[in-house]
């Protein structure tokens, strides 16, 4: 792959000048202890947080010449928010790949600028929705490994990262978990290692690591990280206060609206629109590019009857990051409102870009089995979830492959999925009605009832095709006989022999110690002994002792 010559035209002028400035501040200084000018620069370098693993850039371990730190400017932003685990703009990190592609173009042994630029072209993938940077990523990140192919954790950090981008999550924790092993106070692995534990399902891991990450790292970055593990436990409360707090310590607009953006999406999994809609507006307009908010403005919108300005919102929005969830619920939009054709479309267009995708090396398979279960072969859905559940057994792919199943004609395994998925702990409108709609088709009435009750309690505008379809079932199934089924599934259970109050119509009407044991299995059992310890977020780090 071959850098454009123009790149290094760009800033040859600005490199000249450090590079000049470097060499009188050496011939003009004592010999006695480092030049002042020199010292001066080191200062500004550290002032800037311009580290790569702890090392300045313009400090070289070996004898090759380090590229110098950005002039002020997008470039200087986008290294600073990379290297720091934060969010950087589309047109930042476009000026980071430019500065850092003319310089290894004619520094090609610095291995430090090549993990720079490899993480630089993984942002901007993730920033824009375009998988076509991964393979870019890939290619800087391991020639930054052939430079320096021992300890070079900022090379392997970002293929964890890159491997998380392509949800390849087994790959990343493999990665991550490498790093942690040779350098466990490493905070830059802690992002990627969490995100791959999530996308594994191992929510032990992931709070273990997030409580470890808050040990070393504060700031608004490691609370967003906190607060989606918290989701994922079903601590919303504790999530909200993460995400405020990040919105607080938010040290640039784009990470402002990134944690904006986190906390639109939390009050929409909470069933309150207006909330979300309110965050996600906030984020528009502290940065017009966080192209997220506006995907999440139209789900909010069309929750509160917008439909035509949620149409108008997702548009705009899968025309600068397409990325695929957002393409289904484009489709899944037009659909409830009957427009079949115009669904149709967008439900292509999901299939082309899963495609794109998959030639770059992402996995698309959790949101194309769920395309396939609700619009296209539910066998082929369960073939696909099948594999991706044996490789990344996460709720959200338990879930998932649960419903498939159902679709399939498999719904007493469907069931075992399902029940899973909303075992977890997350607190999931969907979940909560697939479920139902399996219990009831297996005549399990009272379960059913209750299982669409938590999802309408949990959002009522969970989804616009699904949503209505979840209170019209409800209706059908009506209220429960008077004194409650005798027991939660509402069949007739056989006669307890010898047993003084253990039948009847006792506490609900549940009756047996199978009603007990199923009750085990449903949603509100993440509340119960197989709950993973809450983290608890240490005192912060001093700054001198962050890596």
């Amino acid at each position: 792959m071959e850098i454009a010559k123009t790149e290094q035209d760009a800033d040859a002028a600005r490199r000249a000048a450090w590079l000049s400035a470097s060499a009188a501040a050496r011939r003009t200084s004592p010999r006695s202890g480092p030049p002042k000018a020199l010292k001066r620069a080191v200062r500004v370098a550290l002032a800037a947080g311009v580290l790569i693993g702890g090392v300045v850039l313009i400090m070289p371990d070996d004898p090759g010449p380090k590229a110098p730190p950005p002039a002020p400017g997008p470039a200087a932003r986008a290294l600073t928010a990379v290297t720091g685990g934060a969010p950087a703009s589309v047109a930042d990190v476009t000026a980071l790949i430019t500065d850092r592609a003319a310089w290894v173009r004619t520094h090609p042994k610095d291995e430090a600028s090549w993990a720079v630029l490899g993480s630089a072209y993984l942002e901007r993938g993730v920033r824009g929705a375009d998988s076509s940077f991964y393979p870019r990523a890939e290619w800087a990140l391991r020639r930054s490994l052939e430079v320096r192919p021992k300890d070079n954790l900022d090379a392997e950090i970002g293929l964890a990262a890159l491997a998380n981008a392509r949800h390849d999550y087994a790959a990343a924790r493999t990665l991550a978990e490498s790093v942690r092993a040779r350098k466990a106070d490493r905070w830059t692995l802690y992002p990627p290692l969490i995100e791959a534990y999530n996308g594994l399902g191992d929510a032990k891991g992931a709070a273990k690591a997030v409580e470890r990450l808050l040990e070393l790292r504060d700031g608004s970055a490691a609370l967003t990280q906190a607060a989606e593990v918290y989701r994922a436990h079903g601590w919303r409360e504790d999530a909200s206060v993460a995400l405020d707090e990040a919105v607080a310590h938010a040290t640039s607009p784009v990470q402002k609206a990134a944690s904006l953006v986190a906390a639109g999406d939390l009050a929409w999994e909470r069933g309150e629109p207006e909330a979300a809609l309110a965050r996600y507006e906030a984020a528009l307009r502290t940065d017009p590019g966080a192209h997220a908010a506006l995907a999440g403005r139209a789900r909010a919108g069309a929750a509160l009857g917008k439909k035509a300005d949620a149409q108008r919102d997702y548009l705009a929005a899968v025309a600068v990051l397409p990325r695929p969830e957002y393409l289904l619920e484009l489709g899944e939009l037009y659909e409830s409102q009957g427009l079949d054709g115009d669904a149709r479309t967008w439900f292509d267009k999901l299939q082309e870009l899963a495609a794109r995708d998959g030639s770059n090396g992402v996995d698309d398979a959790l949101v194309l089995g769920r395309y396939e279960a609700d619009h296209g072969s539910a066998h082929a859905a369960v073939d696909r979830l099948e594999a991706e559940w044996k490789a990344h057994p996460s709720p959200a792919v338990e879930d998932a492959l649960g419903w498939a199943m159902y679709r399939a004609g498999e719904s007493e395994e469907g069931l075992t999925h399902a029940k899973k998925a909303t075992d977890s702990g997350v607190r999931s409108a969907l979940f909560s009605y697939h479920q139902a709609v399996i219990e009831r088709e297996l005549g399990q009435s009272g379960a059913a009832r209750r299982h669409l009750q938590d999802a309408l309690r949990t959002n009522p505008y969970f989804s616009p095709v699904l949503a209505p379809k979840a209170k019209e079932a409800l209706t059908a199934l009506g209220e429960p006989p008077e004194g409650g089924p005798r027991d939660m599934y509402g069949h007739v259970a056989a006669a307890a022999s010898g047993s003084g109050s253990g039948s009847g119509s006792g506490s609900g009407g549940e009756s047996s110690a199978s009603s007990d044991a199923s009750s085990n299995q449903s949603g509100q059992s993440s509340q119960g002994a197989r709950r993973p310890a809450k983290p608890r977020p240490a005192k912060p780090a001093k700054p001198s002792q962050r890596r």
